[in-house]
């Protein structure tokens, strides 16, 4: 299964410490050069930015078609890359988090998930501890609603 994943899942499996959980999943995990230099960026975690500047073999970093399309022109680079290159390498699936992209990818006809799908699949295989990553992920600056984290334990885990 081949993946594409955006800046976001990327940060925050590196800040709980399950990255690798990606090339568990799935056979193909691809990463937009766009993502790679967001990643890069002086206001990123220094774990973040360390990984970014030299990703592990299992990701492919591509560039991604310099195609313009329209309805995208309120996504950050990295969102629209990922978009555009799911697209182009017609991707199984793409990891992304934020509302707008989502929303977007979907009604483009890309299936979607985000960190949470990520660990929650993860979690039904035995690769983490579901109710342990949760909580490490509450522990840094990702943002959902309770609801989302409990829907989450509820579909993944235990209630």
């Amino acid at each position: 299964m081949i993946a594409v994943v955006d800046a976001s899942p990327l940060c925050y499996l590196l800040l709980i410490g399950e990255i690798d959980l990606l090339p568990q999943l799935f056979s193909r995990v691809v990463v937009p050069q766009a993502v790679i230099v967001e990643l890069q960026h002086e206001d990123a975690p220094a774990t973040v930015r360390n990984w970014a500047c030299n990703p592990p073999i299992w990701i492919s970093v591509e560039e991604t078609p310099d195609t313009f399309s329209e309805g995208m022109e309120k996504l950050q680079a990295g969102e629209r890359s990922a978009i555009l290159l799911a697209e182009s390498i017609e991707a199984d699936i793409i990891v992304i988090d934020e509302k707008a992209a989502r929303q977007i990818a979907n009604h483009r006809g890309l299936c979607v998930t985000g960190v949470l799908g990520v660990i929650g699949e993860a979690a039904s295989l035995g690769l983490v501890d579901l109710t342990q990553a949760i909580d490490r992920l509450r522990k840094t600056s990702f943002r959902c609603s309770p609801a989302l984290f409990k829907a989450t334990l509820e579909k993944y885990g235990r209630p």
